[in-house]
């Protein structure tokens, strides 16, 4: 889909096309269906159900989109292909070249129309594709940190994201992303420890988090029904979000944040961090040599498991990788992508990545949110709530969705509450 993807000379065959096992009957939503038989066509092989609802009783595939001739995967490609700034012909001649078959012009216009509310870039489009060629709107980078992570970096986006006044004060972002091809040191994520594996002791007592429904649920929903592999997933979310979304800037973002980074956060800009420049190891099996600052692996499990209870001194190098990255009202919003985010809750991680991306990018963590959400839940919180206690006597309180409130304590809260 990108530039690297365009120029490659390896055809996909349809057979690879392949669907999601149905979830329910499209006809009654019956739960209740067995297989009957495989349909062969042009996009490989389609299994067919049959609905065990006595009233029903009708066979069915599962297919993507109902009443559509070509998989949701080809409808997906078409579009962010265009949106990228295509014209609709070259758009077909390059799933022509991808997958073996394609749609006539005329069809991925009438599909484009049709999801012109989900993929809302289509208003910028006009604007991005006067501004930098579509092969060069989007700059792709794969880096091997350890294991191969594929940075994405929307230049027109970003460009007309901070043409809106709201947004003129988030250009150092813009900087930043410009120079992570040619200037990041990627031997800090070979040397680094991880900022997932790190358990801080932040002050949870003035941090609510959010819940609410946000556009990424609708996005990810409509993506994930053509996702087969589970490993797939973040690498789909993140194709179409940088393409189709109006606020995605970046996927995959490496930060990174030193020890003295973290000490200036602490003794100049007083945020509680760590315990006394201690912190504590999500995984007993991992340690970090006291020397180097570095992470590694420990034979003896009874060692680590005494030196992780009593603390570990903070490494000399944290890093770490933002699954998405948007502009939008003002603030800089870190998203994780999440499978059953209703059972987690990343706060700490997500909190490192907006430290982090405070200061390479030298903004003030108030201009930071930070969320997480996989097709169901979105979750968001204020990152500078977490490190930093509100000052004033005012009570805060936590409001829920029955309309009812209560006063939310100072002291500190094992969990986080969600509203």
């Amino acid at each position: 889909m990108l530039k690297e993807e365009i120029n490659t000379k390896t055809e996909i065959s349809t057979e690879q096309i392949v669907q999601r096992g149905a979830e329910s009957c499209p006809y009654c939503q019956s739960f209740d269906f067995v297989k009957r038989g495989i349909r062969k066509n042009k996009f490989g092989n389609a299994q067919m159900y049959l609905c065990r609802n006595p009233i029903c009783a009708r066979t069915f595939t599962a297919k993507d989109i109902k009443g559509k001739k070509f998989p949701l995967r080809i409808i997906i490609e078409g579009m962010s292909y265009y949106n990228l700034g295509f014209t609709l012909e070259y758009s077909c001649a390059l799933i022509k070249k991808k997958f073996g078959s394609a749609p006539d012009p005329q069809t991925l216009s009438g599909w484009i129309e049709e999801y012109k509310p989900l993929c809302r870039y289509e208003r910028l489009r006009p604007y991005a594709v006067k501004y930098c060629n579509p092969k060069d709107t989007v700059e792709v980078v794969t880096m091997a940190h350890r294991q191969l992570y594929r940075f994405r970096y929307h230049r027109a986006k970003t460009h007309l994201m901070l043409e809106e006044f709201r947004n003129r004060n988030l250009k150092p972002l813009k900087e930043y992303l410009d120079s992570v091809s040619t200037e990041t040191p990627h031997q800090y994520f070979q040397e680094g420890g991880r900022m997932s594996e790190i358990k801080t002791k932040f002050d949870k007592a003035d941090m609510i988090v959010k819940s609410k429904e946000n556009f990424a649920n609708h996005l990810a929903s409509f993506v994930l029904k053509a996702v087969v592999n589970n490993r797939e997933r973040h690498e789909e979310l993140q194709r179409f979000f940088i393409a189709n979304d109006s606020v995605t800037v970046a996927t995959e973002v490496p930060v990174y944040i030193r020890r003295e980074d973290i000490e200036h956060l602490e003794k100049v800009l007083h945020f509680k961090i760590s315990d006394n420049g201690l912190v504590e190891l999500k995984r007993p099996s991992a340690d970090i040599d006291k020397t180097t600052g570095t992470s590694g692996t420990r034979t003896d499990t009874a060692g680590a498991k005494s030196n992780s209870a009593r603390g570990q001194p903070i490494p000399k190098l944290l890093t770490g990788h933002i699954d998405f990255v948007q502009i939008r009202n003002g603030c800089i919003h870190l998203l994780d992508y999440k499978p059953n985010a209703a059972k987690e809750q990343p706060i700490e991680q997500l909190t490192w990545y907006a430290m982090a991306m405070s200061r390479l990018t030298g903004l003030r963590l108030f201009e930071f949110k930070c969320g997480w959400f996989d097709e169901k839940d979105y979750f968001e919180f204020y990152p500078l709530h977490v490190v930093k206690k509100l000052s004033g006597k005012k009570k805060r309180f936590a409001r829920f969705k029955d309309g009812s409130k209560i006063e939310v304590p100072k002291e500190n809260l094992k969990k986080a509450k969600i509203v």
